[in-house]
């Protein structure tokens, strides 16, 4: 075991509206379940401690693409989305931010009443990685944030960040129990716990080995541990630039939402006449659910999906962002009921994108295409943080805001 990446980030403050917070939620357990669906709960705990994929996600949400604040963020919408679904996708996410950090040891005890691992041992992991990345490197970095996402098996994934107020920078570490990353060829070693199932026994001899990795990270040089694991560092302008994205890969988006050849075909694979501003999102969310992870080298380009909440690409379209969620969600809710057409549906329009870019090339015009979204922006119910400043300042009623957007 060892820790899976990091990512080095602007420090932003500000808020998150609730009129993003709730859509995060929504979108987030609904991106979740799906790879739950298609590839098990060890992927999603594989992705979610990749730092490239993390980021991916807080775009595709409509996070601001490069700040701290997406961490805090997406972890703060899987936790209020996932941990009441506990029933039927088996997650937990344990901590958050400040005070909630504190109570990790104590949610993960809860967690072990509920499925029968050990809890003073998962209390004692929490406490490890916390403090390896607080205290055993020094690289200036304080720790504020701890969060620990666990599967009823036993297999967990721990995302934390600190800050270094010398540098205006956050750092996320990522960790993940497995050994493997692939999951798919590979499985991990287990062994069978009444009556939950596989589960990851903490207390037999490779817990021992755990510890050793551990240890061995803590006393290794830090130029020596960072040459071993996925490493984001995010720019601090706060614009997205055409260097920030693959252009190559935005073009075939753009191609399959825009040329009515690819449009029609792939309104097809998901509900007949999908407008194309709508594809664009959804061709975006079908890769982070289905992509590799040499796709995520570029999370920026996932803002295109939903904006920023900052205006940054482009306001975040509150349409647009509603209809996707709805097309995802009776897609998931067919699918229980047998008919998975429609969420297979997500995997061919991923393939689809893919094929565009391999065979048509196409490059996106990137000035283009921002100066084009936020031209149709007032259209589709672009929004940002300062747009919610001036209804403040002009006092705007409530009930003239749909109950969603409160």
């Amino acid at each position: 075991m060892k820790r899976s990446g990091i990512a080095d980030l602007p420090l932003h403050g500000g808020r998150v509206p609730t009129w993003l917070v709730d859509r995060m939620t929504l979108l987030g357990t609904a991106i979740t379940e799906c790879v739950v669906e298609f590839y098990g709960p060890s992927e999603f705990l594989t992705r979610i401690s990749d730092p490239f994929w993390f980021q991916a996600l807080g775009c595709v949400m409509g996070m601001d693409w490069h700040s701290s604040g997406i961490t805090t963020s997406v972890l703060g919408a899987l936790k209020r989305g996932l941990n009441p679904r506990f029933a039927d996708l088996g997650f937990a996410i344990c901590g958050g931010r400040g005070r909630h950090s504190r109570r990790t040891p104590t949610e993960l005890k809860d967690f072990a009443g509920q499925t029968g691992l050990n809890g003073d041992l998962l209390a004692r992991t929490s406490r490890l990685t916390a403090r390896i990345d607080n205290n055993a490197i020094a690289d200036g970095f304080q720790l504020y944030l701890h969060s620990f996402v666990i599967h009823k098996s036993g297999e967990w994934a721990v995302v934390q960040q600190g800050m270094n107020d010398a540098n205006h920078l956050a750092r996320r570490y990522h960790w993940h129990s497995a050994t493997v990353r692939d999951f798919v060829s590979d499985p991990h070693t287990a062994i069978v716990g009444k009556p939950q199932g596989t589960i990851l026994n903490l207390v037999d001899h490779r817990a021992s080995q755990a510890q050793k990795a551990l240890l061995t990270i803590a006393q290794e040089p830090v130029q020596a541990t960072l040459a071993e694991i996925r490493q984001l560092a995010m720019p601090s302008h706060h614009d997205v630039r055409p260097a920030d994205v693959d252009l190559k890969r935005l073009g075939a988006v753009l191609a399959v939402a825009n040329e009515t050849d690819l449009r029609d075909f792939a309104s097809l694979l998901l509900v007949e006449g999908l407008g194309q501003r709508t594809l664009q999102s959804l061709a975006l969310i079908a890769e982070v659910i289905h992509g590799a992870p040499s796709r995520f080298a570029d999370p920026a380009r996932f803002s295109f999906a939903h904006g920023g909440k900052d205006g940054h690409p482009f306001p975040v379209p509150l349409n647009t962002y509603d209809e996707s969620l709805s097309v995802l969600r009776r897609a998931l809710d067919a699918a229980k009921l047998g008919h998975t057409e429609k969420l297979e549906g997500f995997r061919r329009l991923d393939r689809l994108t893919r094929n565009v870019e391999a065979n048509m090339e196409p490059m996106a015009d990137f000035s283009a295409a921002v100066t084009h979204e936020r031209n149709i922006s007032p259209s589709i119910g672009g929004r940002t943080v300062f747009d919610d400043a001036l209804r403040s300042k002009k006092k705007v009623p409530d009930k003239q805001l749909s109950l969603f957007e409160k």
